[in-house]
């Protein structure tokens, strides 16, 4: 359950760091509730999933995730450049996400 818990931390971070686009500075009052709520939730469950994971492991797999979403949800949402450096370096995230899942009791 700490796991998935985790996950959708990660996913929260996602939507706040794409909103924070839409806030356009925080002067917009819809893009900004979304925003500021899903940063709240996204580390309140990170604190829920850190009662049980290890710090270091639950950390670096909440920012491995919104990292790596986030470059995704920007090439698509945003037009921002597709490179097979960006995408090469994107995998590389994702397998360091992996390898900490699986490192981890």
């Amino acid at each position: 359950m700490q796991w998935f818990i985790l996950v959708l931390a990660g996913l929260l971070e996602i939507v706040w760091a794409v909103g924070l686009k839409y806030t356009e500075g925080f002067t917009r009052l819809t893009p900004t509730v979304i925003t500021v709520s899903a940063m709240v939730g996204s580390v309140v469950l990170l604190g829920l999933a850190m009662r049980t994971l290890p710090l270091g492991t639950a950390y670096a797999i909440w920012v491995g995730i919104g990292a790596a979403g986030t470059v995704i949800a920007g090439i698509f949402l945003f037009d921002e450049p597709t490179t097979w450096l960006r995408l090469g370096s994107v995998a590389l995230i994702g397998l360091g996400v992996v390898g900490l899942k699986l490192a981890t009791h």
